[in-house]
């Protein structure tokens, strides 16, 4: 394949990417929206609702996933330095965040079982109007968000794979290029839904 050919298929990966994360932003926004609406409506029991999450587990996985933001592009921009052992560990730490963010996140999950606080739970459903529908939207949204974590670990143990067999190199980085960009989509995410769930006062 000539160089001309291989610029436009990097271009149309590149161009096909955005327009899959456009497609995420999309299906992300549809639920802050839906959650400012019932914030709207049940105020008082959204608030409630917020104070009974970890904001300690809430923290710590913003900055596990600003972290992995950060060695991602670092991963990124030592791969076009051909620096690949480095690439390949910053890429392994990528990973680890990535799991230690779904570790916690399933610790606060099994915490709020415990507790009785999962929709259709007696508690929840003893409790005023409203409080169902924050946890609701609280599994729905942070589940699905896991989901991309998981998705987004998974594409890069696969591009660390590649870069290890030397299948993805410094002059044919598009590979790990749209994979850091669908990560830092995973981070951005998450930068919504902290405050919109930990911190709501």
């Amino acid at each position: 394949m000539n160089t001309s050919a291989q610029h436009h298929d990097a271009e149309g990966a590149r161009l096909g990417m955005w327009l899959f994360l456009l497609s995420e932003l999309l299906l992300f926004g549809g639920l802050f929206v839906l959650f400012a609406v019932y914030l709207q409506r049940y105020p008082d029991q959204f608030i409630a609702g917020g104070k009974q999450l970890s904001l300690a587990f809430g923290a710590g996985n913003t900055a596990l996933l600003l972290t992995s933001s950060l060695t991602v592009a670092l991963a990124l921009e030592a791969l076009r330095r051909n620096r690949y052992r480095l690439c390949q560990w910053l890429l392994g730490s990528t990973i680890g965040a990535a799991l230690w963010f779904l570790v916690n996140k399933g610790l606060e999950w099994h915490a709020k079982f415990e507790h009785d606080l999962y929709p259709g739970s007696v508690t929840l459903r003893q409790a005023p109007p409203g409080h169902d529908t924050f946890f609701g939207l609280y599994y729905l949204t942070t589940g699905l968000h896991g989901l991309h974590v998981i998705i987004g670990g998974v594409i890069l143990a696969w591009v660390l794979c590649l870069v290890r067999q030397g299948r993805i190199t410094g002059t044919s980085p598009t590979i790990l290029e749209n994979s850091a960009l669908y990560w830092h989509l995973v981070d951005v995410i998450w930068i919504f839904i902290f405050p919109l769930y930990y911190l709501l006062l």
